[in-house]
């Protein structure tokens, strides 16, 4: 399977298909779709995807994305406010947007609206900084500080008990079968084209445009004061579940 056009790598892709089986008769759920990172390889099976975004900026973008693929619908909406029927779909996944939902009502509700026999998928990055740049690290969190208080420059370590941890919480709403791994992967990028791929990040494109500007600029500066490159190392997770 090709990973040009999503973010995330191809194995975590092919672990799910290895799980379960989608295609042309499959009617599938895209929780929180942002810009579109983690959706072509599940249109490219042929299966149906409704896609949902709270942003409906981003919802419009990536209707025009992929405006191509007719198995493709997109809807701005909320996952707590969708109206569906219980058992509309074989195939629910979520790329990171799946932490914003209340714990107990996303999976109730993720659990209801599956077929039996149905797949939650839920997965997710957690980038980390280069451990040989120390010093940048701690400037680039000041950064972060200043014009994103919110936000952080990296996550900590994501460690293999804490994604057990997370992958066991379907269990608790009924969910078996349960599996979950994690992917690594190092990405290195010069100062413009780490921006350009922030500019990819929904929870960058939903700050402020002014703060989000001058934030972007003195980032450049930084990365260029410490030797043009940054080198971010990702760890990539997966939790799979099924309906019994």
């Amino acid at each position: 399977m090709s990973n040009e056009k999503t973010f995330y790598v191809s194995e975590l892709y092919e672990d799910i298909l290895n799980y379960t089986k989608l295609g042309a008769d499959t009617k599938a759920l895209e929780i929180g779709i942002g810009c579109g990172q983690a959706t072509y390889p599940i249109l490219e099976t042929g299966a149906d995807v409704l896609a949902i975004d709270k942003n409906a900026d981003l919802v419009a973008y990536s209707a025009e994305k992929f405006a191509e693929n007719k198995n493709f619908k997109a809807k701005a909406i909320k996952f707590e406010d969708l109206e569906a029927k219980a058992g509309s779909f074989d195939f629910i996944y979520s790329a990171t947007a799946f932490h914003e939902i209340p714990t107990e009502a996303g999976y109730k509700k993720a659990y209801d609206l599956l077929k039996e026999g149905g797949v939650f998928a839920r997965f997710a990055n957690h980038p980390f900084k280069d451990p040989a740049k120390h010093a940048m690290g701690a400037a680039m969190q000041t950064l972060y500080n200043i014009y994103m208080p919110s936000g952080a420059a990296y996550f900590r370590p994501y460690s293999e008990a804490r994604a057990e941890k997370r992958a066991e919480l379907a269990e608790k709403y009924g969910f078996t079968d349960i599996f979950h791994k994690r992917y690594f992967r190092t990405r290195t990028y010069t100062a413009d084209e780490y921006v350009a791929y922030l500019k990819t990040d929904a929870d960058y494109l939903e700050v402020e445009e002014g703060t989000r500007e001058k934030f972007f600029h003195e980032l450049v500066k930084l990365i260029n004061r410490f030797g043009g490159t940054i080198r971010v190392v990702d760890t990539m997770e997966l939790q799979l579940a099924r309906k019994q």
